[in-house]
């Protein structure tokens, strides 16, 4: 096994690490792109990592249970060396990492491609990274998307907490929204998959907060966000983009599977208006559209054409 090298900067870099004052701590701002990451390239584990002065910590991890390995045994230490992705095919066969504990034992590394995320003096904190159990080839579009979620994460190292993600219930903001949405309806054109869009609207939201307050119109919205998060995939981009709007874009889904996860949050907010002791019922209308591959649509084309079904919906109620 070969540990990387340590860069001669090194405790300048580690500085930069501490005044940026990221906590180990997951957020949805990150988590949402390691989600979106572990879907698109279906991978076992997609991570976002800070190499510190003795160990690789996960600012965010899907599919992997640890929250931290020795930097002496990681692969990105050896990504934060360059500038360029770096990609491993299989490290089973690669001098660097086949006797690797990680390679050798759980998690049983294969294929490794790991972005470098840089702040804005340059200095390398850790990487946007894919992790798979199976040897892979990794396409030159493959490489150029990984890069462009790096350059979310960047973004998002860089941003103020709250930029994309809505203060009250935690998932993400219509900036958010935008931020990912065109990148998975590229992704879905680029693997001939379909997609579809669900737009949701609060029925009867404003006599919650005229006849109960605000603070019950807040509990609410959070309550309808939770619900959604639990109902539809972790890899689906789930926002709210209005007062009482809420939008779930699906990768991959026809008009008809879209129908199961539909109809089961429908059943969940049934039982949470039977069984909970709330002083609201929740109700709401909502549009679906669902697009081929092959159709030239934006995300803001699919809002307006799911703002009209959800419409129609509501007036039918």
């Amino acid at each position: 096994m070969q540990p990387a090298p340590i860069p001669q900067d090194d405790e300048s870099r580690i500085r930069a690490i501490r005044q940026l004052r990221i906590s180990q701590q997951s957020e949805e701002r990150f988590d949402r792109i390691t989600r979106l990451a572990k879907r698109m390239f279906n991978v076992d584990m997609a991570l976002v990592t800070v190499i510190d002065r003795d160990t690789q910590w996960f600012k965010s991890v899907m599919g992997f249970e640890g929250t931290q390995t020795g930097r002496d045994i990681s692969f990105c230490g050896h990504a934060i060396l360059g500038d360029e992705p770096f990609i491993v095919p299989d490290a089973s066969r690669d001098r660097r990492f086949f006797d690797n504990p990680q390679v050798v034992d759980e998690p049983n590394i294969r294929f490794y491609a790991g972005v470098p995320l840089k702040l804005a003096q340059g200095f390398k904190i850790g990487t946007l990274c894919i992790v798979d159990s199976r040897p892979r080839h990794f396409s030159d579009q493959d490489v150029s998307d990984l890069m462009d979620l790096a350059n979310l994460a960047e973004s998002e190292l860089a941003a103020n907490l709250d930029s994309t993600i809505d203060e009250l219930t935690q998932i993400s903001n219509r900036r958010g929204f935008i931020t990912l949405a065109d990148k998975v309806i590229q992704n879905c054109r680029f693997r001939t998959e379909p997609f579809s869009l669900a737009l949701f609207d609060l029925d009867k939201f404003k006599l919650i907060n005229d006849n109960l307050g605000h603070s019950v119109g807040d509990e609410a919205l959070t309550t309808f966000a939770c619900l959604l998060t639990e109902n539809f995939r972790d890899s689906d981009v789930i926002a709210r983009i209005g007062g009482d709007e809420f939008v779930v874009l699906m990768s991959g889904t026809t008009d008809i599977e879209a129908q199961t996860p539909l109809s089961r949050f429908e059943e969940h907010v049934s039982q949470f208006n039977r069984n909970e002791k709330s002083s609201y019922e929740l109700s709401y209308s909502v549009g679906v559209v669902c697009c081929s591959p092959l159709e030239e649509v934006s995300h803001q084309d699919m809002l307006q054409r799911a703002d009209q079904a959800m419409y129609l919906c509501k007036r039918s109620r």
